[in-house]
């Protein structure tokens, strides 16, 4: 062996210039095709799964193969095996299609792959991502907000909530939940995201710790039932940490009385935290935004670009008011981090040490379109859930909701049978996607315009998959 020299890199893992051109502008052309397939085919898997295990089980990675026939085998695979959110008859969850920019955005993020954790290694990324959040706290009426960027809202409302419990008691970094003198609560509505209650346990505070408070028949907060709920743990000795408003309710696409939470957040001397994960996307649309009056009042909010700013998955925010909190909240030493501006490094102000570079993705589809851009992309959902709605009630179909967020819930009419049952009809068929969900304890067919490329006769195509006989 040559002491003077290295083995030379492996080529499989790191090819030629030359190699690395031509595979990337193959794999360009492969995924334009399978795009143009899956915007016509159908939106739901048809995949053998059994087949697809037994292929798996072929992959015993002992014999090395070539990338080409790799990337073609996951490419046909991917295919057929997932519901297709990039068909634009997807009106499922609040999953979208990705923007162009976001998808230019990820092929630059995995070429340089920087680390977020510190400003000293990362510098333009811990700064671009600085001038985002602070672009759309000042969107949302927090002219000094600040914050991060999260995997998603699961990530920032667990922030949030870490915060609440921070500003509530100064011993609880230390001494966690116990440095309370009763249990500590936090209060969301019955149509909260689900998701709080994993976040409750993985705080420390318990699933008991959320109240889920009731609605008003409409699917939002009930502000006099709240008042009841914070008085009556008060008076079993519980301690009331947070009030959590949801913009955008997953069932119903709902939004909770932001100003009335807000007051009674504010005379309780409680943390009001806006869960705007769907809706705080109507902060880009001139026209809309006023539906979130009282977001400004938050001590902070999560908003999921991945969601209806249509950015690739996960890119979520947590945008707070109390810097500084953040900071204690989220406190760490290390000797081999190369940190030298602490009040900036992400490391110090967020859950996430390692982290990818996120922000890119939004700050490419704002600096492409604009503020007009993707607000006008926010109101077009409006349209497509508006259209769908005409075409169900002239036939016969009645609706549940009454969402301006782009969520249509609806009942059909009797001769079609149970909800569950049309759904899973719809949904079988591959000719559209939707979901039954629970409003207000009633079944429904919920609508969501999730695609910015969905098309009258792709509205159409959905309300003749709902309507046809059994």
């Amino acid at each position: 062996m040559n002491r003077n020299a290295l083995p030379s890199p492996i080529p499989a893992l790191f090819p030629r210039t030359e190699e690395r051109a031509r595979v990337d502008a193959w794999l360009t052309a492969e995924l334009e095709g399978a795009l143009s397939r899956i915007q016509a085919g159908p939106v739901t898997p048809t995949i053998d799964m059994a087949a697809f295990r037994a292929e798996l089980r072929g992959y015993d990675f002992d014999t090395p193969r070539p990338l080409e026939e790799l990337l073609r085998w996951s490419l046909e695979r991917l295919e057929h095996g997932i519901v297709q959110m990039a068909n634009p008859r997807y009106f499922g969850l609040f999953n979208p299609r990705a923007a162009f920019p976001a998808l230019c955005a990820e092929r630059v993020t995995n070429l340089f792959n920087p680390q977020l954790a510190s400003s000293a290694s990362s510098p333009v990324p811990v700064e671009l991502e600085r001038h985002v959040i602070h672009a759309i706290a000042q969107r949302a009426g927090l002219p000094d907000g600040t914050g991060h960027f999260a995997t998603g809202g699961s990530e920032a409302n667990y922030t949030a909530l870490l915060c609440a419990l921070t500003a509530a008691h100064p011993a609880f970094a230390s001494g966690g939940a116990r440095a309370f003198p009763g249990p500590p609560k936090l209060y969301a509505s019955r149509e909260c995201h689900i998701a709080w209650l994993k976040i409750a346990h993985q705080s420390g505070v318990g699933r008991s710790a959320l109240r889920l408070v009731d609605t008003d028949g409409r699917g939002r907060m009930e502000p006099r039932a709240l008042n009841r709920a914070i008085a009556e743990d008060r008076s079993t000795g519980a301690v009331p940490v947070m009030v959590v408003a949801t913009a955008g309710t997953t069932a119903g696409g709902m939004i909770d009385p932001l100003q009335a939470c807000a007051d009674i957040a504010q005379t309780e001397r409680l943390w009001y935290h806006v869960d705007a994960a769907w809706g705080g996307a109507a902060l880009a649309s001139d026209r809309l935004r006023g539906l979130l009056s009282g977001i400004e009042r938050a001590d902070s909010m999560t908003i999921d670009a991945h969601k209806w700013l249509a950015t690739t998955m996960g890119c979520a925010m947590f945008i707070t008011r109390h810097a500084r909190l953040v900071s204690e909240a989220f406190h760490a030493s290390a000797s081999f981090m190369p940190s030298s501006v602490s009040t900036i490094d992400p490391y110090l102000n967020s859950v996430q040490w390692s982290r990818r570079f996120l922000g890119l993705r939004l700050f490419l589809a704002l600096g492409a379109a604009g503020w007009a851009g993707l607000g006008a992309h926010v109101e077009r959902s409006v349209e497509v859930i508006e259209r769908a709605k005409e075409r169900l009630v002239a036939l016969g179909w009645s609706v549940a909701n009454d969402s301006p967020l782009a969520v249509l819930d609806v009942i059909p009419p009797a001769e079609l049978g149970d909800v569950r049952a049309l759904v899973g009809r719809v949904v079988a068929s591959g000719r559209a996607w939707v979901a039954c969900t629970a409003f207000e304890g009633r079944d429904v067919v919920r609508i969501c315009a999730t695609n910015g490329q969905t098309s009258l006769l792709d509205i159409d195509a959905l309300v003749a998959a709902l309507n046809a006989v059994r």
